[in-house]
């Protein structure tokens, strides 16, 4: 069986993406959403309810008394802050064995998903004046094809690096030559797999070529790519893309952003990251 079908068939193993997540997010999408009924849907998933009482209780979300129920976890962190608990605590289970041919330490992969998906945050601010929930799951999802792909191009990661080094090609593009498909593509795929909103499963499946959606005017795709970028940049992330830099320069253009406006945004992310880093060993 050639590699990119013994590829597809595995994405037939991963388990299905917790129901909670979506069931909170689809209830917290109401202005008037209950309390008591967003709690009694948490409570029923044991796992999400001791990391969202975990959480609520770090120092990450800074609350000054003990949280001991989840009525008072939901009041407690918010809106925002409880979409953010949730779907780290449902995603962070799928990148526990990390992603061996991209990482050496299986918590790398986690630690730039999560980095892109407060990034993603920090500019959306600065280029729309909000934050967007659905931006920040389809960062943190954005390289969970990594996660399948990991166990495939160990095998043929010389072969790779040599078309990036000789050919000069793009790490994606070596992927896709060698595997028949390349990890945003394949991630895009789980996504839909999960039965994801498309926006969630473009933003995954371009977010290294967003410019390949340009006519459909989608700008998730392009803040999920920036974010990416940006975090490479910090070398948050693996070394074999960070081979191949892209003109940072025409993404700041494209939304009147200086460099400065980078820079300002990575040393917010740094601080960010430094608190959220607490959440790694909570999950």
């Amino acid at each position: 069986m050639k590699a990119v079908n013994r590829i597809l068939k595995s994405i037939n193993t991963i388990p299905a993406f917790p129901a909670t997540g979506n069931k909170v997010a689809q209830l917290l999408g109401k202005v008037d959403y209950s309390v008591s009924e967003v709690a009694n849907v948490i409570k029923f998933d044991p796992s999400i309810t001791a990391n969202i009482l975990k959480m609520a209780n770090s120092a990450y979300f800074g609350s000054q008394h003990k949280i001991s129920s989840i009525n008072d976890a939901v009041i407690y962190l918010g809106q925002k802050n409880l979409l953010i608990a949730i779907q780290t605590a449902g995603i962070s289970k799928y990148y526990k064995k990390g992603a061996a041919g991209y990482y050496d330490k299986a918590t790398d992969l986690w630690e730039h998903s999560v980095a892109v998906a407060l990034m993603s945050q920090i500019l959306s601010r600065k280029i729309t004046g909000n934050e967007d929930m659905t931006l920040y799951t389809a960062a943190l999802l954005h390289d969970v094809g990594k996660i399948i792909m990991g166990e495939y191009i160990r095998e043929e990661m010389k072969q790779i690096f040599d078309l990036v080094e000789n050919k000069k090609m793009s790490f994606l593009e070596a992927e896709e030559s060698v595997l028949g498909i390349d990890h945003a593509d394949l991630g895009g795929r789980i996504a839909q797999h999960w039965n994801f909103p498309v926006e969630i499963r473009d933003a995954i499946s371009y977010h290294h070529r967003p410019d390949l959606l340009e006519k459909e005017d989608k700008i998730m795709p392009w803040i999920v790519y920036m974010a990416d970028e940006a975090c490479l940049m910090m070398g948050i992330g693996s070394e074999v893309e960070g081979l191949a830099q892209r003109a940072v320069g025409e993404l700041l253009k494209k939304f009147n952003l200086r460099m400065k406006d980078l820079e300002t945004s990575m040393v917010m992310l740094s601080d960010d990251l430094n608190r959220a880093r607490e959440l790694f060993s909570i999950i």
